[in-house]
């Protein structure tokens, strides 16, 4: 019986420099937190031999692994993204935590307040960073307060976070069980984990969590992820991403006869469009694709 096995080539583990220099490094985030690599599966090339298979390395030139990653990007294939693993340990507030943990595409481990102290760390507010609520956007905020508002508020936040933290162990200098003492611990305290995910759902979380909508914690977390590790790990795939989804623009069928009818100088007709949108958001979405598209907006322009 032949042995199948021969002619097969060896196959090293991808190794990637730019990543590897900082593995392990700790990038800070917030005013206590970070994020760190712990380990990583695969790399551009992987992407490309997952969709090509049936080739060995060193048969393809770059600019051609480019423009297939390019095209697998482009056109949502996106299995051939989640051969690539990558493991972090992050540590952030608990109320940012709760935002990353509904990403359940991945597989997490978290510390554990019910066998271990709670970490002895909150979040703190700067005076000047006291963020409005949005007049327009419920889950959002806009501007700022004063200083002289927030000297108020930062100095609350404090005595707040003092006292939860010393009632917190006094409890457990009492016998109180973990479990129980840790109740009343604020979301600003901060937690750790390992979060350990394939770059494609990595992907889609840096595409929610980087854009300018997200909160701010989180996106902080997310610019970090992006920018400081995932285009050292895959740079191909990070320049691909960048101009397909980050800076790319979703058009719906409205939108697309809405710029259709501008583009052929029907402006009245992209305005009975326009008007029959029911949803205010929806609405000023439209208008600002089309300021980013570079049209005027004539009834803006009449009703200014």
């Amino acid at each position: 019986m032949s042995d199948v096995t021969t002619g097969a080539e060896r196959l090293t583990r991808p190794r990637v420099d730019a990543l590897d220099s900082v593995l392990g490094v700790a990038f800070p985030v917030l005013d206590d937190g970070f994020i760190r690599v712990v380990d990583y599966m695969g790399d551009d090339g992987s992407v490309v031999q997952a969709a090509r298979v049936s080739y060995g390395s060193g048969t393809r030139r770059v600019h051609e692994d480019r423009g297939l990653i390019r095209y697998l990007l482009r056109h949502a294939h996106t299995t051939p993204f989640e051969m690539c693993e990558i493991k972090f340990h992050v540590r952030a507030p608990m109320d940012a935590w709760r935002q990353w943990i509904r990403h359940r595409t991945a597989n997490v481990n978290e510390y554990s307040t019910r066998y271990s102290v709670a970490i002895d760390a909150a979040q703190k507010t700067p005076p000047d960073k006291w963020r409005q609520q949005s007049s327009d956007n419920r889950q959002g905020s806009a501007g700022f307060l004063s200083r002289a508002e927030g000297l108020g508020l930062t100095e609350a936040e404090a005595q707040l976070q003092g006292l939860a933290r010393s009632t917190y162990e006094a409890r457990l200098a009492a016998g109180v069980a973990r479990e129980q003492a840790r109740k009343d611990l604020p979301l600003s305290t901060y937690t750790e984990a390992y979060w350990k995910v394939d770059l494609h759902n990595l992907l889609h979380f840096l595409r929610l969590r980087m854009d300018d909508h997200a909160q701010e914690e989180i996106r902080a977390y997310a610019s970090v992820l992006g920018e400081q590790i995932v285009a050292k790990w895959v740079p191909l795939v990070w320049e691909a991403f960048t101009d397909y989804r980050r800076q790319s623009m979703y058009l719906s069928r409205v939108e697309i006869d809405i710029v259709s009818a501008m583009a052929e100088g029907r402006s009245d007709h992209a305005k009975a469009i326009f008007d029959a949108v029911a949803s205010k958001r929806e609405r000023t979405e439209i208008e600002d694709k089309l300021a980013t598209l570079g049209f005027s907006i004539p009834w803006r322009e009449r009703s200014a």
